[in-house]
């Protein structure tokens, strides 16, 4: 995919970073959506049943999730190349308490593990905190993704729970962590990375 005209990449950024920038999802993105969401790597990042997703399942979803007022949903870009490298979203979104529930894939397989996941989560949360005005920002990973739980404790999360054997997969029950997010927690794990603090 090659770099998309100014006026277009203007049209699909909402927030940028060094190495990521977070855009809107697009209905003409679907066909790729659909491809990430069938991707057994992401099936397992995100706890979903390993079945096959066809196009009108993956375009209801779309549907659904871009009309709900409690979601705010973005695809995540490589900024170098602009090519569509994931989506992450805020969920059940509530102004009055300040709270919202985190999710977030790498869909492109060969860039996990690069940091692109957590720069976005940096992102996302800057957003959640400075621009939603949020206190709490929680999110529900697997005990074997290790990668993901790390990314989120350099961002600021903390494990507030568990919840046991609740999960199959591989042949065996993983436990679910519940991890939460509060808006110093985030401050001061931005400060560390600005200080020198992440490597």
């Amino acid at each position: 995919m090659g770099t998309p005209p100014a006026g277009e990449r203007a049209a699909s950024s909402n927030i940028v970073g060094d190495r990521v920038v977070l855009g809107p999802l697009r209905r003409d993105l679907i066909p790729l959506y659909a491809r990430w969401v069938n991707d057994f790597g992401t099936q397992r990042t995100l706890g979903a049943d390993p079945l096959p997703r066809d196009l009108g399942a993956v375009t209801d979803h779309y549907d659904h999730f871009t009309a709900r007022p409690d979601c705010a949903q973005f695809t995540i870009y490589e900024h170098a190349s602009w090519r569509p490298i994931g989506i992450t979203e805020l969920q059940a979104i509530d102004l009055h308490h300040g709270t919202a529930e985190f999710v977030i894939f790498i869909g492109e397989a060969a860039l996990r593990g690069r940091g692109y996941g957590t720069e976005a989560t940096m992102l996302l949360l800057d957003y959640a905190f400075a621009t939603l005005d949020l206190q709490s920002v929680v999110l529900r990973v697997y005990e074997y993704n290790l990668a993901g739980i790390g990314a989120y404790r350099r961002a600021g999360f903390r494990p507030i729970g568990r919840q046991r054997q609740c999960h199959w997969l591989g042949g065996r029950f993983w436990d679910a962590i519940q991890m939460e997010c509060l808006r110093e927690d985030f401050a001061a794990a931005r400060s560390s990375v600005h200080g020198g603090g992440e490597g």
